[in-house]
């Protein structure tokens, strides 16, 4: 076994030992920790499958660089639709529809149960690999490109606005956003491309190109990911709405309230100013830095998004949550060294390879 592998292999162990601890001592909160690993580690190769059909339609230098790594990146879309797993066993512990199905609407009542949820969280992830496969199958074919790019990127942004209601949004079900899903949407871009850049500029690669097309474009999916958390508060706020605003509200106590500052001030104002400078437009440190960052927030966003809803124990969230992003990156890291013998298919293994 290779060091690489000695050492993801055993931070999967760790991980599996300690969330094995923290699921003994309080499933809900160690549940909770690990859809929080999960939903910011999936939107890496989901938002990577929109980056990379948005590439198709933008041709350029920049564009040709991205395809082998995002190729290869939406290609362990299987293994995250598995991770899911976990949650979909427990979601009684998370969704309060799923224990409690009195208390929900007319239409919640049919819409959110179980089994319902189970198979539309199927129906996502197979779509998504579809889509992925046919993706890269066609690539270097300029009309099949556009045509798979054009309709996946369809598909695609339907997809994960429901996919981001049933999986965050639906774990408070009196909560109402008609933004929910654009605001999930530049949450999966942000990271796809934030993994892509951070990938490519720390190559060998990287350190010989030009980096303005991908600061111009870190710099509107930041833009775009401020103006729909922007638009939420701002509708939310000025409606005056009790159930919505009690969202917030929840959002900026127990420490809360810090984390939400820190994201908005880290993943828009710094970057937002770092951008409009040349200098760091040009740096590719300093751009590396920035995506890196914006991998990081990831779990910060989706930690404010998921567990102030929940009743959980503090105390055993320092453990749970480490332990479960842990054993996610370490399931993450697997899928991504191995990811071309996830394939049969030799036009599919190449890419991966790549």
């Amino acid at each position: 076994m290779s060091r690489p592998n000695r050492s993801i292999a055993i931070a999967g162990l760790i991980g599996v030992a300690s969330c094995a601890v923290g699921l003994w001592l309080d499933p809900k909160t160690m549940l909770a920790s690990y859809l929080v690993a999960w939903v910011a580690l999936s939107a890496i190769p989901i938002g990577g499958l929109a980056v990379l059909l948005t590439t198709y339609l933008v041709r350029g230098g920049w564009t040709f660089d991205l395809f082998p790594l995002l190729s290869r990146c939406m290609l362990t879309l299987p293994v995250f639709g598995l991770l899911l797993i976990p949650i979909l066993v427990g979601m009684a512990w998370l969704y309060p529809w799923a224990a409690e199905p009195q208390h929900l609407s007319a239409f919640q009542s049919g819409y959110l149960t179980p089994l319902f949820f189970v198979f539309r969280s199927v129906i996502y992830f197979v779509a998504w690999t579809l889509i992925a496969v046919w993706a890269v199958l066609v690539y270097g074919n300029d009309f099949a490109m556009r045509r798979a790019a054009s309709v996946g990127l369809i598909v695609w942004s339907l997809l994960v606005s429901f996919a981001g209601i049933d999986w965050v949004e639906s774990i408070e079900p009196d909560f109402h956003s008609s933004i929910y899903g654009f605001l999930f949407i530049s949450f999966q871009l942000l990271a796809g491309l934030g993994f892509g850049i951070a990938i490519l500029l720390s190559g060998e690669r990287g350190q010989q190109m030009s980096n303005a097309a991908y600061s111009g474009t870190l710099l509107s999916v930041l833009l775009l990911w401020a103006y729909m958390h922007a638009m939420q508060y701002i509708i939310i706020w000025a409606g005056n709405i009790p159930d919505e605003i009690l969202w917030y509200l929840k959002r900026l106590h127990a420490g809360w309230g810090f984390a939400l500052w820190l994201l908005f001030i880290a993943q828009f104002i710094v970057p937002f100013f770092a951008l409009l400078s040349e200098g760091v437009r040009g740096s590719t440190r300093a751009l590396l830095w920035l995506a890196g960052a914006t991998l990081v927030l990831r779990f910060l966003e989706a930690a404010i998004l998921i567990l102030p809803a929940l009743d959980l124990n503090l105390s055993a969230l320092w453990l749970d949550l480490p332990a479960a992003i842990l054993l996610g990156c370490a399931g993450g890291m697997f899928a991504w060294r191995h990811a071309d013998r996830l394939w049969p298919s030799g036009a599919l293994r190449r890419a991966t390879a790549a």
